[in-house]
């Protein structure tokens, strides 16, 4: 069993992106959600295993969703393609959690230059003028970031393509 410090490093993220699966994309609602449950866990000394932690925070989930709506019989989590099974959800949210960390290894300028034409989808001369830097100093970031992405495993890589 690992420590609180230790399941709550390494599974904070995961478990937020999991929740948002639920909760629609509230990423504050999420993060609330696994801030009770580790809060709880730590309080009561629970058992904190992977299969635990991601079922404490779907029923919290779950919890949350009902008393917003209570007639809301079938609660599922959703991604963009629509309803998705529970294991997906698991799955993506540690693929995304991945993806975030591979991103926050990125030096800041080539971060700024993905989340900005890859995130929030400006387009380059946007991007530039929003950095101060040309267009082809933008381009030179993307390529470099998306290098450095490639570097890591590829299912990550193809997550960015997708995404963009």
């Amino acid at each position: 069993m690992l420590s609180i410090e230790t399941a709550f490093q390494k599974y904070y993220r995961p478990l937020c992106l999991y929740a948002m699966h639920y909760l629609c994309g509230d990423v504050d609602a999420a993060e609330d959600v696994v801030q009770d449950c580790f809060v709880r866990l730590w309080q009561h000394e629970a058992n904190n295993d992977k299969a635990f932690l991601y079922t404490t925070v779907r029923n919290a989930c779950i919890d949350r969703l009902r008393r917003n709506v209570p007639l809301c019989y079938e609660i599922e989590p959703q991604d963009l393609d629509g309803t998705i099974t529970d294991e997906e959800a698991q799955d993506r949210s540690v693929l995304e959690a991945r993806l975030w960390k591979a991103i926050d290894s990125l030096p800041h300028r080539q971060r700024m230059a993905l989340l900005l034409c890859k995130r929030d989808g400006l387009s380059y001369r946007e991007a530039a003028k929003k950095m101060g830097i040309s267009e082809k100093t933008i381009e030179h970031l993307l390529s470099n970031a998306m290098k450095a992405l490639r570097g890591h495993r590829a299912d990550i890589y193809r997550m960015v393509l997708i995404a963009c």
